[in-house]
């Protein structure tokens, strides 16, 4: 006899499909793998800096850390922490780095805060902070999940860091927050981890220039305050971060929430810089079928005593 199941013996079961899913978190939490998922893909950003209080730097990005084929036991807990950006900094303060966030043993560093008038350096983070007059920018640290931050000059600071690009130094304006990166893992593209633009003050002798405060990275990153002019606007991403005021308004644009930008630098010891935007955390499970013609011992017995099983 010819059977259309391949030769199988019994009662037709047919496979049942597991749709792929996507599950995102904005603050801390647990991701349970499904059962029969193996492998994820993840997507893990850090918090973003703040940035400097006065002629300042931007804030750098929060570390960018994404893979596929990341190893999981099925349904089986792992521990989520949400980095929250760095708090925004006033009267000549150097800006604050965000906090780290965590996928079970992936780890994104938060971003660095921007330098200032009190504190020419940058800081060091998953993007370093963009510089004050006569000071160095930041370093991305550790390497591999953004970018440096950009060089400041007098009276301007230079843009954090971004996820793919180092901030841009300070001209005859405030260096512009260095972009972030793409991601589509929950089906919607969107830019994460911009840097903050820095801040610009008055106008520097021999350097007019058009004295705006610098743009956010595209990612989050917020806008830089101005002095005489327009404060820079914020960057495009998950939630776009928030533009500097300019002119005679010098509160920075804080970085964008879960998209970890870095905030923007404030311009003078009297205006408060921007907040970095917090950290995300997205994992996805693929799609997949199980298996068919498969019977536990009980439905078996059940089907055959019923006279049921051929």
């Amino acid at each position: 006899m010819s059977l259309s199941n391949g030769g199988v013996i019994g009662t037709d079961n047919d496979p049942a499909t597991v749709a792929a899913k996507a599950t995102t978190f904005t603050s801390s939490g647990t991701f349970t793998s499904g059962s029969g998922t193996g492998a994820v893909t993840y997507l893990v950003v850090a918090g973003g800096g703040s940035g400097g209080a006065q002629n300042a730097g931007g804030g750098g990005a929060g570390g960018f850390k994404t893979a596929t084929d990341f190893s999981v036991t099925s349904s089986t807990d792992y521990p989520i922490t949400i980095g929250a950006g760095g708090a925004s900094a006033a009267s000549s303060a150097i800006g604050v780095t965000g906090s780290n966030s965590v996928f079970s043993s992936i780890t994104s560093a938060g971003g660095g805060g921007g330098g200032s008038d009190g504190a020419n350096n940058g800081l060091a983070g998953g993007s370093g902070g963009g510089a004050n007059q006569g000071g160095t920018a930041g370093a991305a640290s550790p390497s591999g999940q953004g970018s440096a931050g950009g060089a400041g000059m007098t009276n301007r600071g230079g843009g954090g860091g971004g996820a793919s690009a180092v901030g841009v130094a300070a001209s005859g304006k405030g260096g512009n927050g260095g972009a972030g990166t793409v991601s589509s893992i929950d089906g919607t593209p969107y830019y994460y981890s911009g840097g903050g633009g820095g801040s610009s003050y008055g106008d520097p002798s021999g350097d007019p220039g058009p004295q705006t405060g610098g743009t956010g990275g595209a990612g989050g990153g917020g806008g830089g305050s101005a002095d005489v002019a327009a404060g820079g606007a914020g960057g495009a991403g998950r939630n776009a971060g928030g533009a500097g005021g300019g002119p005679g308004d010098g509160n920075a644009g804080a970085g964008g929430a879960n998209t970890g930008g870095g905030g923007g630098g404030g311009r003078a010891t009297s205006d408060n810089s921007g907040a970095g935007g917090s950290g995300i955390v997205i994992v996805s499970e693929a799609a997949f079928t199980t298996a068919s013609g498969v019977w536990n011992m009980d439905d078996l017995y059940t089907y055959v005593k019923a006279d049921n099983w051929v």
